[in-house]
């Protein structure tokens, strides 16, 4: 099964030889604390001891290769988190790995040009909904005419290899999520026995599920590790704003849903957490009731090893 560390949401030290995943932020697109909210939320004592930066992972190879999924504005900051878990500076990727257009998904694109990192030949994986997306924007058009990535259009439900000997695949699955700009997908690293769900946003259960239960679909994806739209705690967050227009299941409903965690249930953490969720408190009674039910909310720095022992 998987060791104990897997789960201890504490940073552990990358093996060379094998493949770990690093959570690098687990906030929504706007971050934590988020611009222009003067709300206790983001002007207490813990929006000043408790950044979240907008979610992404960071994965490293069998063969010591570097890999991202998404690519967001707050890179800087989550290398430093990545420095952490490698015990050492992470160089510019190999690949990047997006689910789809959104604010904090895609911003930090720009980061890999000549004006930062000046990097050449990242190979940036994507729908071909997304590719559109970027060859139809200027800015990160000229960095597929500067060489700085190449694109690399998957197939919905096909695993590819961001490495040859990487020792890891991405299976992207197609997701009902608003489509303003591209389609959206959740990603299935699966590695060595131990797989991986990436799934950070999503509309409604109702139209991801298509009348199965959350159990059901998670055991056909097989997977053992799920990284889940927790977006807003419930559907009233937000009062001035009209929910219909930024659909996310509230974690109520999934924590309904699911119930308490059962024998050989996988591990689900919440991530993507907006501002106003009081998720983002540690010490709050709502992470207290996800916890109590058997599951968790993540923390950058978070890390798992995707290898069955």
């Amino acid at each position: 099964m998987l060791t104990p560390r897997d789960y201890d949401h504490k940073i552990a030290r990358h093996l060379v030889g094998e493949v770990s995943v690093t959570i690098l932020g687990t906030a929504q697109d706007g971050g934590f604390p988020q611009l222009g909210c003067q709300k206790n939320c983001c002007t207490g004592e813990l929006a000043k001891t408790h950044q979240r930066f907008p979610v992404s992972l960071g994965i490293t190879g069998k063969d010591g290769s570097y890999h991202l999924v998404e690519a967001s504005r707050m890179m800087p900051q989550q290398f430093q988190v990545w420095e952490q878990h490698l015990g050492h500076y992470p160089p510019v990727p190999n690949s990047i790995s997006l689910t789809h257009a959104h604010l904090g998904h895609v911003d930090g694109l720009g980061l890999l040009g000549k004006e930062v990192m000046g990097a050449s030949g990242v190979n940036v994986h994507c729908s071909e909904s997304v590719s559109q997306f970027i060859n139809r924007t200027p800015a990160y058009a000229a960095l597929v005419e500067q060489g700085v990535i190449s694109l690399s259009i998957w197939n919905e439900g096909d695993a590819y290899s961001p490495s040859s000997e990487c020792g890891f695949s991405v299976r992207p699955i197609e997701i009902p999520h608003r489509s303003e700009f591209s389609d959206c997908h959740a990603l299935v690293i699966e590695g060595d026995g131990v797989n991986l769900l990436f799934m950070p946003d999503h509309d409604s259960w109702s139209e991801t599920l298509n009348r199965q239960s959350i159990r059901d679909w998670l055991s056909r994806l097989n997977v053992d590790i799920v990284l889940l739209d927790g977006t807003f705690w419930s559907a009233d967050e937000l009062p001035h704003r009209d929910m219909n227009e930024i659909p996310h299941p509230p974690v109520t409903e999934t924590l309904e849903r699911l119930g308490p965690k059962r024998q050989g249930d996988p591990e689900i953490l919440f991530l993507h957490l907006n501002h106003t969720n009081p998720l983002c408190n540690p010490k709050s009674k709502q992470c207290e009731d996800v916890h109590s039910s058997g599951w968790s909310v993540a923390n950058e720095g978070d890390s798992f090893t995707l290898e069955r022992l």
